[in-house]
């Protein structure tokens, strides 16, 4: 874009300075200026995440195209990156012998930000380009320290974010220091399975895995009782007999119940009506004519012999009546019981063969009941075999903790063990940061590194600290002793780059002593300093004699014009 500012920083101290103009107001501000813009263009090229509305994914920069030119591990390397296209980067320079996905003819590369990435890892820090292990350092986390960028990255020197995770903190920051960080990365691992562990356990008292987790004593008290459940059932299968025409004969059991029942009942019905028939013949007597005769003669009437021949006559006839009712409830009274005699028999026919039915069925079953008894008899044994799995599992769950804590403990030994034989290291990078600290403030500042039973510990005291400016301080130290650190290394990012940020709230001496101790130790030890400042609080009566900060500054932002910005465009 024909409005943006180039700039090149040189080896050693660089300053981008924002000015206040004279005649500019109080309302006039130097941010949006560009000084942290630069930051994020630095990122931006160099493989940093982004997100829509944020940095340079805004609006007003859309279509704009990045470029940063440097060396690094010997390497002249041109970079650019688009905020249309940011998955995608050009690599031009010295790509010779660097693999990638894609190549140009003419030998540049055109990589996804992923593995430019990985690439850069390589080339800056000596990365894996494929990291066996799960936690490990990655260029974007450690180069964040290099280049910390919002004020969330100067709430602690240890954290470029104030939601880092605790083992990327401690991965990363060992790695600096030149510790053993697989041993952060070995422990995380650890604490990821104890938290599993640990979330299955709090998830079976919650009830939320209801039959998958109990205690051992339960499932095999349990398994005892379901064991002898299958042997009693596997026994009445063994000594069970299945007759072919069970239903059958079953069937046939169920008929003969039924007539046998119809039988009774018939013979129940007949009884009765055969004691009524006896009782009629007892009550059958035929009228006397003689007692038609006494009445007459009690009362002094002569019957008339007219009259005496009609009552014989009558009584003829009744005794005739009765005479044949007798003969007819006689021969029914035969005939009922030849039935009931009848019935008798196929009673007891149908009771002896009932009873060779019953015989059969008794010691016989069907085929449908013995299938149904193999059902059930499977779902015992599956019952058997998930509390099996249960229990092994639960031995398992066990197992796995202790083992958590076996293999915990033993990678804490050796942890101890190799953090002491780097003593070496932690010591001369404790006495780098004890040094730049005591520069500042006249007492020596301390760093603490330890292992403990959470990992690695990192702390960093001065004294008087407890204000913003103390702790911005620290993180300016700690900084420093990893620029010196990382100087004489091969392969090595050689570069620091602070924002203004990191002076909020400093005391104008020590921002004057830390600025001429960032030149001489970047001109000592070889690595290139970048610090973005405001011009009205630079402490220019508190230099040395023969500072001169203006000779290192780089480029000048301005809010006297619209283009006074790196952008040179305001929005």
């Amino acid at each position: 874009m024909p409005t943006f500012r180039e700039v090149e920083f040189r080896p050693g101290f660089n300053v981008v300075l924002a000015d206040r103009t004279k005649e500019s107001t109080r309302r006039d501000s130097r941010n949006g200026l560009g000084k942290t813009t630069l930051i994020e263009i630095i990122h931006f090229c160099l493989g940093g995440q982004t997100r829509r509305n944020q940095g340079l994914m805004v609006t007003p920069l859309k279509g704009w195209t990045f470029s940063l030119e440097m060396r690094v591990n010997g390497r002249e390397l041109s970079v650019t990156r688009s905020t249309e296209t940011p998955s995608w980067v050009n690599v031009y320079g010295d790509v010779r012998d660097l693999t990638a996905s894609s190549k140009r003819l003419d030998g540049t590369l055109a990589i996804r930000t992923s593995e430019w990435n990985s690439l850069l890892g390589e080339l800056a820090f000596g990365l894996e380009r494929a990291p066996i292990s799960k936690y490990h350092p990655t260029f974007r986390s450690l180069f964040s320290y290099v280049v910390r960028r919002g004020r969330d990255a100067f709430a602690s020197p240890f954290l470029h974010y104030r939601t880092q995770q605790e083992w990327d903190k401690q991965v990363n920051n060992a790695f600096l220091l030149g510790l053993e960080w697989e041993h952060a990365g070995q422990l995380q691992e650890l604490k990821d399975q104890e938290n599993l562990l640990n979330s299955l356990r709090r998830a079976a008292r919650e009830g939320l895995m209801e039959g998958m987790i109990g205690t051992l004593g339960n499932l095999e008290a349990e398994r005892a009782r379901v064991d002898s459940d299958v042997r009693s059932r596997s026994e009445g299968l063994d000594s069970f007999r299945v007759h072919p025409q069970y239903e059958e004969i079953e069937q046939e059991a169920n008929d003969l119940t039924s007539t046998i029942q119809q039988l009774s009942n018939a013979n129940l019905a007949d009884g009765r009506l055969v004691d009524l028939y006896r009782s009629s013949l007892q009550d059958d007597q035929a009228p006397d004519a003689d007692d038609v005769l006494a009445v007459y003669d009690a009362v002094g009437v002569t019957m008339p012999e007219l009259v005496r021949r009609r009552l014989d006559e009558v009584e003829d006839f009744h005794r005739q009546i009765i005479a044949n009712r007798r003969a007819y409830l006689e021969s029914e009274i035969q005939r009922i019981e030849a039935n009931r005699n009848q019935r008798e028999l196929q009673i007891q026919s149908g009771v002896e063969r009932r009873a060779q039915l019953l015989e059969v069925l008794k010691t016989h079953g069907a085929l449908l009941e013995y299938t149904r008894l193999q059902e059930l008899h499977l779902d015992l044994i599956s019952t058997r075999n998930d509390l099996d799995n249960r229990i092994s599992n639960l031995r398992r769950f066990e197992q796995g903790r202790s083992e958590v804590r076996v293999n915990k403990e033993l990678l804490l030994q050796t942890a101890r063990r190799e953090f002491e034989e780097r003593r070496e290291v932690r010591e001369r990078a404790i006495n780098i940061f004890n040094l730049k600290s005591e520069e500042l403030y006249n007492a020596p500042g301390n760093l603490v590194v330890d292992v403990t039973d959470a990992g690695f510990r990192f702390d960093v005291e001065i004294m008087r600290s407890g204000s913003q400016g103390i702790n911005n301080m620290k993180i300016f130290c700690y900084d420093q002793m990893l620029a010196q650190l990382w100087a004489n290394e091969e392969p090595s990012p050689g570069l620091l780059v602070h924002d203004s940020t990191v002076f909020d709230g400093v005391d104008e001496r020590q921002v004057a002593l830390a600025l001429e101790l960032a030149q001489r130790e970047a001109d000592r030890w070889g690595f290139q300093y970048v610090c973005a400042l405001n011009s009205d609080t630079l402490p220019y009566d508190d230099f040395s004699s023969g500072f001169d900060l203006n000779q290192f500054v780089r480029i000048r932002f301005t809010d006297e014009t619209e283009e006074g910005g790196l952008l040179g465009i305001r929005y």
